[in-house]
């Protein structure tokens, strides 16, 4: 459920102005060409994964179409571009009407992808296309990287439960997003709760260590929080001496206690001594959560330990060392005139550094092998091999302008669960490797 389904009013805010200025004025030029309403397409790819990654996770799909529905040159805006002189008149008579009105099409959020991959492909004029860049570029390069460090740890924590809680370690807008992404990637719940007033996430959290310092003694506060929240509650047990907190937690809270939260130095030992603590005193139900500053490589570290949950921030909102999956929007085909039935010829940068690309729209699958386990990540800009067309990877967005493919988030983190479960299970190794699957292109 998200804010529109519970019937509240919501401002949507034009997203026209999440651009860079030389998507305006390449569009003034090729107004002023004539060359603005030939046919195109362009593709959203990354060239490699980040280093050391296996596979990268779709991310940012439902905000993507949200960006371009809303993607809107109201008066205020035009009036800005007009005080500024950054585009001309007859450009902004052109962008008063903008409405994207062609077809995207791309790998449903939470499926998987390898270098390579046309996570998207925009389709209609240049003029209506090229505006789009900016937006859906941050959206996916931020969400997809958020994902797939969410992934990571999902895969490290083992099925036991995760919480985002990284608001306050990056922008309050972006904390949003990271939130949606993070739980498309498998984290349990946030304790953000303007992610869960939008999307629906599960939300949690109980008390911070200001709340212990701030009552004279440990057990008047632990003794205020059991009192308002009840015994199953999450008391915070390393403010001062981590044992003599667990003991005063039980006699407080009483064998039914909720858990207990860890949040400075050697979890790993922490854990085993709260554990042992915890059930000599009854409390065997109550369960032990760890954080500060984890990483999927610490959670990892922690899985032979009596850890019940884990509380992920700064790691996770940044990508866990890779904040941006560095994709990339690209012309692959344009028409030589205008006209919906003028034929797309590929065109492809050709350059040096690592930064030419494969012309021509693509179509994806996924070759899977006698077992089933995908075994390639393969591109083609011709017919689909008969043995291909079922695994085909992208799936219609937008058609003529309108959306034709939300849908909850719920379905997209599911969908990451299935294709994760599809992959070799090299994948799941943190170790640093190259992608598990192979691009071909035929």
């Amino acid at each position: 459920m998200t804010v529109a389904d519970r019937g509240l009013p919501v401002a949507v805010p034009s997203t026209a102005l999440f651009t860079d200025q030389y998507e305006l004025t390449m569009l003034q030029a090729a107004l002023r060409a004539g060359t603005a309403e030939r046919r195109c397409a362009f593709e959203v790819f990354a060239r490699r994964l980040p280093e050391g990654r296996r596979y990268g996770v779709v991310g940012g799909t439902g905000r993507v179409l949200d960006a371009v529905e809303n993607f809107r040159f109201d008066d205020q805006v035009l009036e800005y571009l007009r005080e500024r002189h950054i585009v001309d008149g007859p450009t902004l008579e052109w962008l008063s009407g903008y409405r994207f009105g062609g077809d995207i099409l791309g790998y449903p959020e939470g499926q998987v992808y390898f270098p390579g991959s046309p996570v998207m492909r925009v389709e209609g004029s240049f003029a209506e296309c090229v505006l789009l860049e900016t937006v859906i570029l941050s959206i996916l390069n931020h969400d997809s990287a958020v994902a797939a460090a969410a992934s990571r740890m999902a895969v490290a924590a083992g099925g036991r439960p995760l919480v985002e809680m990284g608001a306050r370690r990056t922008h309050e807008l972006s904390a949003v997003a990271a939130s949606r992404a993070a739980y498309l990637g498998g984290f349990d719940s946030t304790s953000d709760l303007a992610a869960g007033f939008r999307y629906d996430i599960p939300t949690v959290g109980t008390s911070a260590h200001s709340f212990t310092l701030l009552h004279d003694s440990e057990r008047d506060a632990f003794t205020a929080q059991v009192d308002s929240l009840g015994s199953g509650t999450t008391l915070l047990v390393d403010t001062y001496d981590v044992s003599e907190a667990v003991r005063s937690a039980v006699d407080i809270a009483g064998p039914e206690l909720g858990a207990v939260r860890i949040d400075s130095g050697d979890l790993l030992l922490l854990a085993h001594r709260v554990r042992h603590q915890l059930d000599e005193l009854g409390a065997t139900g109550t369960r032990i959560v760890v954080t500060s500053d984890l990483d999927e490589y610490a959670i990892a570290s922690l899985a032979a330990a009596p850890v019940d949950a884990y509380g992920v921030g700064t790691q996770l909102v940044t990508g866990s060392g890779h904040p941006t999956c560095a994709m990339v929007y690209k012309l692959v085909a344009r028409a030589s005139s205008a006209g919906a039935e003028a034929p797309l010829h590929a065109v492809a940068k050709k350059s040096m550094g690592g930064k030419s690309s494969a012309g021509g729209a693509k179509w994806a699958a996924r070759r899977p092998d006698e077992a089933g386990v995908a075994a390639a990540e393969v591109l083609g800009t011709g017919p689909v091999p008969d043995g291909l067309r079922e695994h085909q990877l992208q799936v219609q967005l937008v058609r003529g302008g309108e959306t034709v493919a939300r849908e909850p988030l719920d379905a997209a983190r599911d969908r990451h669960r299935r294709a994760l479960a599809e992959l070799p299970m090299s994948a799941m190794q943190l170790s640093r490797g190259e992608p598990v699957l192979p691009t071909e292109y035929v």
